[in-house]
């Protein structure tokens, strides 16, 4: 067969897609023939191979318009399927000679071919959509993370402001209800602050993990007072216990580790029973830095453990009261950058949050 091609048939066109021609036919990949002059035209419609050994001898074909139109004598073409079921085209040849085509070895030659064929179309139309999504998400992330960062940078100021005034107001001579008012601006002021540094740390955990800034443990145990310290006065109710031991120095990231038990102790006070404390324990021992966060109250449903760490995850089975469901990803990001890990373990009688890093961490 000294013709043959790839083509792309619709309901309005037939386009040459690869093409072998020895016989001077004169189509070019990128050519079209009119689709109704064509036998692939029939073939789109009935989904069936045609197989002609020899147009004058067939009593179906020798009075067809096509072959006397393009000259051929033999003529066999398959279709082209593809894995979802769609009709992309044919694999067809044609000669002016007879040849003989209609035998079980050619015809399912052709047929693996054009299998072949589709299999090779999917493989390339699934590579375009997962390039076209990828770039897409770039594009999304891209323009994500700016808007974060921006939106980060341009409520810092105000925030920070109403802080500052807030501690002027409760450093000034104020009756009990204004001084009220001022703790709660100074704490909404604060927890918006929070909220703002964690959108942010999720913009850097997405773009090259959080940065980090190691120390000695000599700047740890202030650290993680100062944390509860707030958090006391942002919880006058509630008791949290403290039990530390650094017997062992080691180096960490006290900032990034303060946060971390801030996110933990904020997460066990909203979500732990008022009427029992909240017990915060941290000890360096045998190589390893340990910093637990425990409470009572209703334990964590299995299917909520799956995703508790997870950006953005907030229990409706926990009735989460606030928040952007970041503090716990944070923690988790943190851990990670630190080369440790969280481990929570809840149960009726307690639900503890376990911290672990290795203290000779470089």
């Amino acid at each position: 067969m000294r013709f043959a091609a790839v083509a792309r048939v619709t309901p309005e066109r037939w386009v040459a897609c690869g093409v072998l021609d020895q016989i001077e036919f004169g189509l070019k990949p990128g050519d079209e023939l009119k689709v109704e002059t064509t036998i692939c035209h029939e073939i789109r419609q009935s989904g069936e191979p045609v197989i002609i050994n020899h147009v004058s001898e067939d009593a179906a074909w020798c009075q067809h318009a096509t072959p006397l139109m393009y000259g051929f004598q033999s003529y066999i073409s398959m279709p082209i399927v593809l894995s979802d079921g769609s009709f992309f085209g044919t694999l067809c040849a044609i000669d002016p000679r007879p040849a003989l085509l209609n035998t079980p070895e050619i015809v399912g030659m052709f047929r693996l071919f054009a299998e072949l064929i589709a299999k090779h179309l999917d493989a390339a139309r699934k590579l375009a959509a997962t390039e076209s999504a990828l770039l897409e998400e770039r594009a999304v992330s891209e323009l994500r993370e700016q808007f974060i960062a921006v939106l980060g940078h341009d409520l810092r100021t105000p925030t920070r402001a109403i802080t500052s005034l807030a501690g002027l107001l409760l450093m000034s001579p104020l009756d009990e209800e204004a001084a009220a008012t001022a703790r709660m601006m100074r704490n909404s002021a604060l927890r918006m602050n929070t909220l703002i540094e964690n959108m942010l740390d999720l913009a850097r955990g997405q773009h090259g993990g959080l940065p980090l800034h190691f120390s000695g443990a000599q700047a740890l145990d202030p650290a993680l007072q100062n944390v509860i310290a707030e958090l006391r006065t942002g919880h006058p109710k509630r008791e949290i216990q403290v039990d530390f031991d650094f017997s062992e120095p080691f180096v960490c990231d006290p900032a990034r580790i303060a946060q971390l038990l801030s996110n933990l102790l904020g997460n066990a006070l909203s979500y732990g029973a008022e009427n029992h404390p909240v017990r915060v324990s941290a000890k360096t021992a045998h190589g390893t830095f340990e910093l637990s966060v425990a409470n009572q109250g209703e334990p964590i449903p299995a299917a909520a453990l799956e995703r508790l760490f997870q950006p953005f995850y907030r229990s409706s089975v926990r009735g989460n009261r606030d928040g952007l469901g970041l503090g716990l990803f944070i923690a988790y990001e943190i851990a990670k950058a630190h080369s440790g890990t969280i481990e929570v373990h809840s149960t009726a009688a307690e639900t503890r949050f376990t911290f672990r890093m290795p203290s000779n961490l470089a």
